[in-house]
């Protein structure tokens, strides 16, 4: 994790101010004065001033949103219609990776560090679920190649399963999070977007969420979940 993010996610300096302190040669990781852009790992001691960042000892807070077109998935409150702002939660948590403002559907959000690299890698191979609305009828040849892999960013895709849902519809299951790649892969084939919605991360669902409503996760998908996360970092 960056050492803005790591920092910010204290409570104690907003990610702004904590550029300004690396600046000025006032944070340490490890005994190191640290550069900009340097990652923090577990284990790794930070201080600020040649001091401890106090303990998080806040309950830990998982929630599932219905992310709603127009929300932005950032914690940075001067940009408006920030996810922040609009679930208003009253403690401090964040985003566990992103879905782009022109997207829908699922997002989880939490105020526990520890699981956001285990559910951001794609070496984990955690799933993630679309329904995907297109300008033009879905064929097989289309569905090959999206199933097989399609060339973005400089890479290949991995292969992922995918369904037709109607004639313009389709069902995605990714285990990679590339920038917009649903979006790419789809433009790489000569096919637009309409509409994006996510419907599952692993085992949470979107089921009796409405648009734009968050809840707790219950504590059986909860444990589901870390039981998941932890077996995969084995």
């Amino acid at each position: 994790m960056r050492i803005n993010k790591y920092i910010s996610l204290s409570g104690v300096y907003s990610r702004r101010e904590t550029n300004r302190l690396i600046a000025a040669g006032r944070i340490s990781i490890n005994g190191l004065v640290c550069e900009e852009g340097a990652e923090v790992e577990l284990g790794d001691t930070v201080l600020v001033d040649g001091q401890a960042l106090p303990e998080e000892r806040s309950e830990p807070v998982y929630l599932a949103l219905n992310k709603p077109v127009g929300i932005t998935c950032t914690a940075a409150r001067e940009v408006q219609g920030n996810i922040i702002d609009f679930v208003n939660y009253p403690a401090r948590i964040f985003a566990v990776g992103r879905l782009d403002k022109a997207s829908e559907g699922l997002i989880l959000l939490t105020n526990n560090g520890d699981i956001v690299n285990k559910m951001m890698s794609s070496e984990y191979g955690h799933e993630k679920e679309y329904i995907v609305d297109v300008d033009h009828p879905v064929t097989d040849e289309f569905l090959q190649a999206m199933a097989s892999g399609v060339g973005i960013l400089g890479v290949i895709t991995k292969p992922c399963r995918i369904y037709r849902e109607s004639e313009c519809r389709f069902r995605i299951i990714l285990t990679q999070g590339l920038n917009l790649q649903i979006r790419r892969m789809c433009k790489a084939l000569g096919y637009r977007v309409l509409k994006l919605e996510r419907i599952r991360i692993m085992n949470i669902t979107l089921d009796g969420l409405e648009r734009g409503q968050w809840r707790h996760l219950a504590d059986e998908e909860l444990q589901n979940l870390l039981a998941r996360l932890d077996e995969a970092a084995k």
